[in-house]
């Protein structure tokens, strides 16, 4: 059981909203004059503006009031709590996943009762927790062992098959086809003229592997090429009308957000930064520093604008939305004057509402 007995080991608790540190301490929003449990659903505040508290009456004390969505001033209302908290360190440990009787029959649960209070608890089922924590481990090898098969084995998987066919969706193009330049994988794609320029959109069978802008339709080409050297690339605009036209609304009408299905494929940290850009809603901004602060590092501002550069979807993965420290708009990869046109559009049209 980790101990949280630091406000970094906290902050990450409430940025992973931990199961085990739920009842050991609470957070307090200074700017909203809430309290929360580190599990509560509600967004995720800024990193400078939380106070932590080892019980909610120290909370109260400094003048914060409980949260109305996960109730911290009151018992557990979950009285399993403790049985989940156990299967999920049982998962965490294990090789193998556990099967759902073992854990259930170790809750002293039925299968079907368990299966619900879990994904109650917890917001998936046993199964997709398992899932996520040995891709986790898969994406974190990436980074140190030399190859994608030595990752795969060593997060306890018996064949890179299995591997593949477990993963699913869930990574999307495998890491080995991104290095391979998409060998052997067919990308469609299609462009069309918009407010900013061009933009192009290409798929996978996955979903989504790009959105670019560009000057002119032939520069959007060249650079998927580029990118993906060793794939058989088509353009075909009618089976990518749906999707382009998603694009080109959101282009004009921020407000409506964008929910596109993705592949893409980046480090654990790209993907962390990534995840925390698709939290900053329209009409408001986040700057290096502040991304790096709710990701628990807030001395990795130059490795989060690097991951923000790297961004292979523009607006699905909203990296316009992240500035420099002192209000400027920084970079872009697709330009600054683009970046600077889609905050105005967002600001005009988006309500005003920044982080807790």
């Amino acid at each position: 059981m980790p101990p949280f007995d630091t406000d970094e080991a906290r902050w990450e608790a409430v940025l992973h909203r931990t199961p085990e540190a739920d009842g050991k301490f609470v957070y307090g929003v200074l700017t909203t004059g809430v309290y929360c449990r580190p599990v509560c659903r509600s967004r995720r505040p800024r990193r400078q503006n939380v106070r932590f508290f080892d019980t909610p009456a120290q909370a109260e004390a400094a003048g914060l009031r409980p949260c109305k969505r996960c109730q911290p001033h009151l018992p557990d209302p979950h009285p399993h709590r403790q049985a989940v908290l156990q299967a999920c360190r049982l998962i965490d440990q294990s090789d193998e996943p556990p099967a759902l009787a073992d854990l259930a029959a170790a809750a002293g649960l039925s299968t079907a009762h368990f299966q619900r209070v879990f994904k109650k608890l917890v917001g998936v089922t046993p199964k997709q927790y398992a899932l996520q924590k040995r891709l986790n481990r898969v994406q974190n090898g990436l980074q140190t062992e030399p190859t994608v098969t030595q990752a795969v084995y060593q997060a306890g998987y018996g064949s890179s098959s299995r591997f593949y066919e477990q993963a699913g969706l869930s990574l999307g193009m495998a890491p080995s086809t991104y290095r391979r330049g998409g060998e052997g994988i067919h990308i469609r794609y299609a462009t069309a003229p918009c407010s900013l320029g061009w933009v192009l959109v290409a798929t996978t069978d996955r979903g989504i592997c790009a959105i670019e802008f560009a000057d002119t339709p032939e520069a959007l080409e060249e650079r998927l090429k580029t990118r993906f050297p060793r794939a058989r690339l088509s353009a075909n605009a009618a089976e990518l009308s749906d999707w382009m036209a998603q694009v080109l609304v959101f282009l004009e009408q921020p407000a409506r957000g964008l929910d596109l299905p993705l592949d893409v494929q980046g480090t654990a940290f790209q993907r962390r930064v990534w995840q925390a850009l698709q939290e900053i809603p329209p009409g408001t901004v986040a700057s290096y520093g502040e991304i790096a602060e709710r990701l628990g590092n807030p001395n990795a501002a130059r490795a989060v604008a690097r991951a923000c550069a790297q961004n292979p979807v523009a607006v699905a993965i909203p990296c316009h939305r992240v500035v420099r420290q002192n209000g400027d708009i920084g970079g872009y990869r697709w330009g600054a004057a683009r970046k600077k046109e889609l905050l105005a559009r967002e600001k005009s049209t988006s309500p005003q509402t920044g982080p807790r």
